[in-house]
């Protein structure tokens, strides 16, 4: 078994920010060349989160730009899941990380240092193979209900790009302004 840690862990969340996105876990390997949230290539966030401002597509660029952009956005990013302890190093699936989190992260905890939060989100909308996830995210969103902040859920940035999607993160994203 060995554990993996989140990649970003050190990130610190912008707190100015007014925008939250929580995603499920970017593992510390060899093989993950991500080098911020959302950075592998299949993912499309840094398509759609520009796109929703009317800015440049960042997917690809550097992480100094995109560090520039979330900035500028007041945009911050968090993984539920802190570490995970695995026999397969290379399985990223959250359906079989769900039951291998040795350590969740405190979510509501930094949501409450945000003192300027408008809008927090999960990128995913299903859960029938992440039962525990479901449960620590859900929390979260009753958190965000009792403080009067927006909470939705977002499908993936994941896999492709639509314009459906592109709707429906540009009309969370523009939420409240």
């Amino acid at each position: 078994m060995t554990v993996i840690k989140h990649r970003f862990l050190d990130n610190k969340i912008n707190p100015r920010a007014e925008t939250l996105i929580i995603g499920t876990f970017n593992p510390e390997t060899s093989d993950n060349k991500a080098d911020f949230f959302y950075g592998r290539q299949r993912n499309h966030l840094w398509t759609l989160i520009p796109t929703a401002f009317g800015e440049s597509n960042l997917k690809g660029n550097s992480k100094e730009e995109k560090l520039a952009f979330i900035e500028r956005q007041k945009i911050g990013f968090i993984d539920i899941i802190s570490s995970v302890t695995v026999d397969e190093v290379a399985n990223y699936y959250d359906g079989y990380l769900d039951s291998r989190v040795s350590e969740w992260r405190n979510v509501i905890s930094e949501i409450e240092k945000l003192k300027n939060i408008k809008r927090v989100c999960f990128t995913r909308k299903t859960f029938s193979d992440i039962p525990k996830m479901k449960t620590e995210i859900e929390k979260v969103r009753q958190f965000c209900e009792e403080k009067k902040i927006h909470f939705q859920y977002l499908t993936t940035p994941a896999r492709f790009y639509r314009a459906d999607k592109q709707e429906e993160w540009s009309s969370f994203l523009n939420y409240g302004n």
